[in-house]
């Protein structure tokens, strides 16, 4: 059986050919990660189209995340070999045009003299260089006291773990780049550096206004989104743990359990959740993995998230195909022998106007287990059932049949889902009969294989699911 758990791959130098982005469909990738911080508009729908043109030929649905830069802070130019920061020394951040010195440097976040306070962090280079502030004038200059030194070059990141940012997560850069993914039709969007459930609100009116009808990624990566995570998830499509700045902007033993926190929610709501950052990062230079990566791996997939993400691996790293071989084995592996991953059962909620739809999955989902079905078969258009029916983790394969097109590759990212274009709508028992074959045709399933089918009746009507049939493979 296929992996259940999916793959997220991020594009870039190392995957320019469309041989490299065939191998890794192979391999076992099913979402591209297009990283708007990186390369400009022209090279992404150059890759778009390249993942397209592959996917046309091997009959695959994989999906498109349009992941957005958000409000990153940088440091500007330094010399190129870098400066000191020694420890107890002063150093000071300008948000203007400034007289270079030794102890200074470019801030490319303009209000920050606005928004930091006394005795407020700076952290630099993913938090490998601390700074405390001991004055800001306000408007441009902010001077600080170096609490933890090290060489600091051009272009690093800055995290502000105490500060209280007074500008959106949604950048004038993130609107254009947003345009752009929404008229390549990518199935998803990742928010940057969310804050609130207020902001996700925001940008799904934005997506709306622009006429797309992409989903959004919920990116946890600061502490403002884990104190407002209930409603973040609420609102959200997806969740993405974002271990990378997370790890810089709250203290680093905490990601652990917040990690698993998110992924036990996001199943609970039926929403897919990604881990991100730093899982295979060795593999950027080596041929193998460590094996503390191995085993970060695994445990997301123990955690039942629904994918693992690459970034620089797969982007600028010397093996982007071999280390989704690699990572394609840890999960096959895991998915093979850990049974705990399975049958995670969430009641329906009654009052609920969903409450039909949801009892048909839950229990599509507890019949699978009890007399063991091969495979569960949904009929969808809108994509409800597949979320809800992944979300129960069933040992049995989840098979989804939509005629709408954009759905079917949007579904590569939920865990377990396999995706299948169908636009026949003849009568119910015709369209059972029929999906059957095809399956059985595509050696999914043979004679004799006990199925579950859900679906709404009538058919063709594209009304909520309501029921669900038990059968033999003839």
């Amino acid at each position: 059986m296929k992996k259940r758990t999916k793959i997220v791959a991020t594009v870039g130098p190392s995957t320019h050919s469309e041989d490299i982005i065939k191998n890794m469909i192979l391999e076992g990738v099913n979402v591209f990660r297009i990283n708007f911080s990186h390369g400009s508009h022209e090279d992404h729908i150059k890759a778009i189209n390249k993942i397209r043109k592959v996917d046309k030929v091997l009959g695959t649905h994989s999906a498109l995340l349009a992941d957005l830069q958000g409000p990153k802070i940088r440091i500007g130019e330094m010399p190129e070999e870098g400066v000191l920061l020694e420890k107890n020394s002063a150093f000071t951040l300008y948000t203007s045009n400034y007289n270079k010195s030794d102890n200074s440097a470019f801030i490319n976040y303009e209000k920050l003299a606005n928004d930091v306070k006394k005795g407020e962090l700076i952290l630099l280079d993913d938090g490998k260089i601390h700074l405390e502030v001991t004055e800001t004038n306000g408007k441009d200059i902010i001077k600080t006291k170096v609490i933890s030194g090290g060489i600091l070059y051009s272009r690093k990141g800055v995290n502000l773990p105490n500060t209280k940012i007074s500008t959106s997560s949604l950048t004038d850069k993130d609107k254009i780049d947003l345009k752009v993914a929404l008229e390549q039709s990518v199935d998803w969007v990742g928010f940057s550096f969310v804050r609130s459930a207020r902001e996700i609100i925001e940008l799904r009116h934005l997506i709306t206004s622009m006429n797309g009808n992409a989903k959004i990624i919920a990116k946890i990566e600061k502490p403002e989104a884990v104190e407002d995570l209930d409603n973040i998830m609420q609102e959200t499509d997806a969740v993405m743990v974002a271990r990378g700045d997370l790890g810089v902007e709250i203290p680093l033993e905490n990601v652990p359990l917040i990690q698993k926190r998110i992924a036990e929610m996001a199943k609970e709501m039926a929403k897919p959740v990604i881990i991100a950052t730093q899982m295979m990062e060795s593999m950027m230079d080596n041929i193998t993995p460590n094996r503390a990566e191995v085993n970060d791996v695994a445990n997301a997939v123990m955690d039942g998230v629904d994918a693992v993400m690459l970034s620089g691996e797969t982007s600028v790293g010397k093996h982007p195909v071999e280390v989704i071989k690699i990572m394609a084995r840890i999960i096959n592996e895991i998915e093979g022998e850990y049974s705990e991953l399975y049958v995670q059962e969430t009641m329906p909620k009654k009052n609920n106007e969903r409450f039909i739809t949801d009892s048909i999955c839950f229990n599509a989902c507890r019949l699978a287990q009890r007399v063991n079905a091969k495979a569960i078969i949904t009929m969808t258009h809108s994509g409800y059932t597949s979320y809800k029916i992944s979300s129960q983790r069933p040992e049995s394969a989840i098979y989804v049949f939509s005629s709408n097109k954009k759905l079917l590759s949007t579904l590569s990212l939920v865990w377990g889902v396999a995706t299948f274009y169908y636009d026949k709508t003849i009568s119910t028992d015709h369209t059972i009969a029929d999906i059957h074959h095809l399956l059985k045709s595509k050696n999914l399933v043979e004679s004799g294989d006990i199925i579950i089918n859900t679906a709404s009746i009538p058919l063709g009507e594209g009304g909520k699911t309501n029921m669900l049939k038990l059968s033999y493979i003839e």
